[in-house]
C-alpha cells in the first residue's frame, strides 16, 4: 500500500451543474477563523461546517437567495446572494448568541442537560435492531464506482511543460460539490454485484456480476490500493477505520468524550419527524470528524449523515476526507442503506491551494428482498469475481444495472483514457511511474520486466559492494505462470552469484501451483525463526550499507527447491516440499560453522549438504486479494497468520548429512485498540529433535543493522543466542499521536509514539553443544532467564521518518553486549 500510494503522489505533478455555489471564511470580530460554524441553507436540509481554519464550500441544486450562518456563542447572520455563484466571501460574526434567530441551538458543550447526548444514548440503545439486523436473511443490489481525479487545476499547471502536447484533456473540467474545486476525471472502476446474507448463520456471499475499468486497469498495484483504501464501515461501529487508522465515530460510544453535540434543528424529511444533531471534535490532533446528522424521533434510525475529517488530524497525505450516508425508509420502522459517498483529497501538504488527488467511491444499494432463506451450501460456492466475463459486460448490461447514471466527466473517462494511451508522453509518464511503483522496468515487446531496481546495489564484509541485476517474464497482472531470475557479482570476493524460480498454476480453482528454484549466494541466516526456503529473497541484514560491529557471520548457500502448493479452502493453504541445501561460511576464519564428523579424516567438517521434506500449513482468516493468476497481491493488513511447519531431514538421500525433526509455530495478529492506536503482536516457538550442526539450528533473530526490523532483537549480535527449542513474543504499540496531541507546541509536529517489548526464552541440549564445539562462536541459549528487550519510538518525523530507541533488559554480562541502540526506517505512511 506504501508503494501504491507514492504512485498517485508522484502523478500528482504529472498530470457543473449545480444552481447555487457559495465559498468564504467565517471569522470573529478579531479577524480569527471560527472552526465548526453552521452554514445552511434557509428553509432546507442542505448545509456544511466550517473546517479548522473557518473555510467552508457549500453547493446545492437549487436556487437560494441566501444562506445563514451560526456558532455558540455568536449572532447568528442571514447572507444575500447576489448571483448564482458566490466565491471567497468573508462573514463576520459577533459575540453574543441571540435568542429570536431562526436557527436556535439547543443543550451546550458539556454532557449534563444536553438533548443532543440523550437523543445519542437512544441511538446507541437501537442500533442492534436497525436495518438489516432486524431480517434473518436479506439480499439486495450493489452498484459501485471508483474515481481518481486529479484536483487544484489552474491555468499555470494547464500552461506548464509537463502538460505541453496534453492540453486537450483539459477540455471539459468540473467543479467538486464538496469543495469547490476544479478537477480532472483519470480513473474509473465500476462493480455491479448481488449480496446475499443470513443474520442466523452469521454469513455473507457477495456475486460480482460485471467489473469495468478505466485507466490503470492492468496495473496490480492501484488497483490493491483502490481495494484497500475503500474498504466497508458502519458509521454505527464505535471505530471507523481509513488509511490504517482508526478514526472515533460520532455515534460511538466513546463519543462524548471526544466530541461536542449540538441539537440543532428538526424537520422532516421524506415524511419522518428527524432531529437534527451537530457535532465537532473537543480536541485537536485526532482522529475524529466533524460534522451533523438527522436521526428520526422513534426509531432512532439514521436519516443521513455527514462525516468530514478535522485538518489537524493526525494523518499524512490525506487533506479531506469526505463521508456522507442516505438510509431508505422502507416503512415505519425500517431504514436501510440507500447511498453512500466517500471522498479523500491527497496531496503532499494541507494548504488550500496545493494540488494533489480525489479519491471518490460511490455505492448504492437497491432492491432489498428479506426472509428468503438459502442453504448453507449457497454461502459457501460464491461465483468466482475474476471469471473473465465479468469484465467483458457490454453496454446494454451496464444500462440496465448502473443504479446511478454517470455524469458527462464520469463518461468521458473512457474515451480520454483510450486516446491518452496513444500519446507519447503519457506513455513516458505512466512507465516513470509504474517503475518507481513496482521496481520493475515493462519490456513490452517482450513481455519481460527488469528488476527489481531497489536491489541494485548492495554491501557486505564478505562481498563488499554487491550489484545485482534481475528480470521476470510478465504478460499481466493474471499470468498462469512467471519465471524469475537475477545474477549478482561482488568486487570484494570477486565471485558471481544467481538465483532462478518458476512458478505455474496448475488449477485456478483450488490455487494449484507447482514451483521450484536454485539459489547460490551469499546471505545472513539466522534473522527469522521460522525461514523459508525463498529462492530469490535477500535480507536487509546481508545487503545493509551501515551496521553495529562485525557483521561478519554471513553463510554461502546453495539452495534447490521444489514445492506442490494448494489452497483447498479460502485462504488456507498448504505446501509440500522438499529442498536440497549446501552451508558454508563466507568468511571462515572470522565465523566458522565446523562440526564434530568421525568421518572426516580431520574429525571436523566446515560445510553442510542436507535434504528435507517440508509441511507448511498457513492460515490467514479475514485475508483480502486481487488477481487470480499465479501470484496475487493482498489488499489488506488486518489479517491474522497462523503458520506451523514441520521438517524433516533425511540422512543419506542425496549424501544428506542429518536425520532430524523440526517443529515450528508463529501466530502474527494486529489489532485495532480503539483510539489507541493499533497494536502488532507475534507468537513464535519450535523445537528441533537431535543433534545438527549450527547452520541447521535455531538463532534468536538478533540485528546488527541501522534499520528497524519487527521481529527482530535490535540489542543482539548475529547468532548470540542459539537454541533447539524456543519460544519468543514481539509487541509493538503504535498509539498514532494519542499522548503527543495533548501536548502543547508538540502536538502541531504531528508526531506519533511507538512503543515495543520483546523477549525470547530458549535451550540447547548436550549434544548440540557437544556436535558444535568446534566453531569459533560462543554456544549460549537463553535458558536461565528469559531475554528481553524494550523500546521506545517516535515516528511520523517529516512525514516519512521513525526513530527507535532500543534497551536490553538483561544478560547485559554478554561479551560486547549492546545494552542500547538507535535503529530507523522511513517510508510513505498515512
Amino acid at each position: 500500500m506504501r508503494i501504491s500510494f507514492s504512485l498517485l503522489l508522484i502523478f500528482t505533478f504529472c498530470f457543473g451543474f449545480s444552481q447555487t455555489k457559495v465559498s468564504g471564511i467565517v471569522v470573529d470580530e478579531n479577524g480569527e477563523p471560527i472552526a465548526f460554524a453552521n452554514v445552511i441553507f434557509p428553509n432546507s436540509t442542505e448545509g456544511t461546517i466550517t473546517n479548522d481554519n473557518g473555510r467552508f464550500y457549500l453547493e446545492s441544486d437549487n436556487s437560494y437567495p441566501s444562506i445563514q450562518v451560526s456558532f455558540i456563542g455568536y449572532q447568528s447572520r442571514d447572507i444575500e446572494l447576489n448571483s448564482t455563484v458566490n466565491y471567497d466571501l468573508t462573514i463576520e460574526l459577533s459575540e453574543g448568541e441571540q435568542l429570536d434567530e431562526v436557527v436556535v441551538y439547543f443543550g451546550n458543550r458539556s454532557k449534563k442537560n444536553n438533548p443532543a447526548i440523550d437523543i445519542l444514548r437512544k441511538i446507541w440503545a437501537k442500533k442492534r435492531i436497525n436495518g438489516l439486523r432486524k431480517f434473518k436473511q436479506y439480499e439486495y443490489d450493489k452498484y459501485e464506482k471508483v474515481e481518481f481525479d486529479l484536483n487544484t487545476i489552474d491555468s499555470a499547471l494547464i500552461k506548464s511543460r509537463v502538460f505541453k502536447g496534453l492540453e486537450f484533456v483539459f477540455a471539459d473540467l468540473d467543479t467538486s460539490r464538496i469543495t469547490g474545486k476544479t478537477y480532472l476525471p483519470i480513473f474509473l472502476n465500476e462493480v455491479f454485484s448481488k449480496v446475499y446474507g443470513n443474520n442466523v448463520l452469521q454469513k455473507e456471499r457477495e456475486d460480482v456480476l460485471g467489473n469495468k475499468n478505466s485507466g490503470f486497469s492492468n496495473n496490480q498495484a492501484i488497483t490493491a490500493f483502490v481495494q484497500d483504501l475503500y474498504s466497508d464501515y458502519d458509521v454505527y461501529a464505535n471505530y471507523l477505520k481509513f488509511f490504517d487508522k482508526s478514526f472515533t465515530s460520532p455515534l460511538s460510544r466513546t463519543g462524548i468524550d471526544v466530541y461536542n453535540y449540538v441539537l440543532s434543528d428538526s424537520a422532516y424529511i421524506d415524511n419522518k419527524w428527524c432531529y437534527h444533531i451537530i457535532y465537532y471534535p473537543r480536541r485537536k490532533n485526532e482522529l475524529t470528524f466533524k460534522g451533523d446528522f438527522w436521526v428520526n424521533d422513534t426509531t432512532y434510525a439514521l436519516k443521513k449523515i455527514n462525516l468530514q475529517v478535522t485538518k489537524s488530524a493526525n494523518i499524512n497525505w490525506v487533506k479531506e476526507i469526505y463521508i456522507e450516508q442516505d438510509f431508505e425508509v422502507v416503512n415505519d420502522s425500517v431504514f436501510l442503506l440507500k447511498r453512500d459517498y466517500m471522498l479523500s483529497d491527497f496531496a503532499l501538504n494541507k494548504k488550500e491551494s496545493s494540488k494533489g488527488i480525489y479519491g471518490k467511491r460511490t455505492t448504492v444499494y437497491d432492491n432489498y428482498e428479506f426472509n428468503q432463506p438459502k442453504t448453507d451450501e449457497f454461502y459457501k460456492t460464491a461465483s468466482d469475481p475474476f471469471d473473465p466475463r465479468v469484465f467483458q459486460r457490454d453496454s446494454v448490461f451496464w444500462s440496465n444495472n448502473r443504479l446511478e447514471s454517470l455524469n458527462k466527466d464520469e463518461s468521458g473517462i473512457y474515451t480520454l483514457l483510450d486516446t491518452l494511451k496513444t500519446v507519447p508522453k503519457f506513455k513516458t509518464y505512466y512507465n516513470l511511474v509504474s517503475i518507481l511503483s513496482s521496481g520493475y522496468v515493462e519490456i513490452d515487446k517482450w513481455n519481460i520486466d527488469i528488476g527489481n531496481i531497489y536491489g541494485t546495489f548492495g554491501f557486505n564484509d564478505a562481498e563488499g559492494v554487491r550489484l545485482r541485476g534481475g528480470a521476470r517474464t510478465y504478460f499481466g497482472q493474471n499470468d498462469p505462470w512467471r519465471l524469475e531470475g537475477y545474477m549478482a557479482y561482488g568486487f570484494m570476493d570477486k565471485k558471481v552469484k544467481h538465483g532462478f524460480s518458476a512458478k505455474f498454476l496448475l488449477d485456478k480453482k483450488s490455487r494449484l501451483i507447482i514451483s521450484g528454484g536454485n539459489r547460490r549466494d551469499i546471505e545472513q541466516l539466522g534473522l527469522s525463526l521460522t525461514a523459508t526456503n525463498d529462492v530469490l529473497g535477500r535480507s536487509v541484514a546481508s545487503s545493509s550499507v551501515l551496521t553495529v560491529g562485525n557483521n561478519d557471520r554471513l553463510t554461502n548457500i546453495n539452495l534447490s527447491t521444489l514445492n506442490l502448493e494448494a489452497e483447498p479452502f479460502k485462504n488456507f493453504r498448504l505446501r509440500f516440499g522438499g529442498s536440497f541445501r549446501t552451508l558454508s561460511s563466507a568468511l571462515p576464519e572470522a565465523f566458522n560453522l565446523d562440526y564434530v564428523d568421525p568421518e572426516s579424516p580431520s574429525g571436523i567438517s566446515s560445510e553442510v549438504k542436507q535434504f528435507d521434506l517440508t509441511t507448511t500449513l498457513i492460515y490467514t482468516p479475514g485475508k483480502r486479494t486481487i488477481g487470480y493468476g499465479v501470484e496475487r497481491r493482498d489488499v489488506n493488513d488486518e489479517y491474522a497468520t497462523l503458520l506451523f511447519n514441520y521438517t524433516r531431514g533425511l540422512e543419506g538421500f542425496l549424501e544428506s548429512d542429518f536425520s532430524y525433526a523440526k517443529y515450528q509455530f508463529s501466530y502474527t495478529q494486529p489489532w485495532q485498540i480503539g483510539g489507541f492506536g493499533r497494536l502488532l503482536s507475534t507468537v513464535e516457538m519450535g523445537k528441533t529433535t537431535e543433534a545438527v550442526p549450527l547452520s541447521l539450528l535455531n538463532v534468536i533473530p538478533g540485528n546488527q543493522t541501522l534499520f528497524t526490523l519487527y521481529n527482530t532483537f535490535p540489542n543482539l549480535d548475529f547468532y548470540e543466542f542459539v537454541t533447539d527449542t524456543y519460544i519468543s513474543l514481539h509487541l509493538e504499540q503504535n498509539f498514532n499521536g494519542r499522548i503527543f496531541s495533548r501536548i502543547p507546541i508538540i502536538r502541531d509536529w504531528n508526531l506519533r509514539e511507538v512503543v515495543g517489548l520483546r523477549g525470547a526464552w530458549g535451550q540447547l541440549s548436550d549434544e548440540n553443544i557437544a556436535l558444535n564445539s568446534p566453531t569459533n562462536i560462543p554456544l549460549t541459549a537463553p535458558t536461565d532467564k528469559i531475554y528481553w528487550e524494550y523500546s521506545f519510538g517516535i515516528s511520523n518525523i517529516f512525514k516519512i521518518l521513525r526513530v527507535d530507541f532500543n534497551f536490553r533488559g538483561n544478560y547485559l554480562e554478554n561479551p560486547e553486549a549492546r545494552p542500547f541502540s538507535v535503529t530507523g526506517t522511513f517510508g510513505f505512511n498515512f
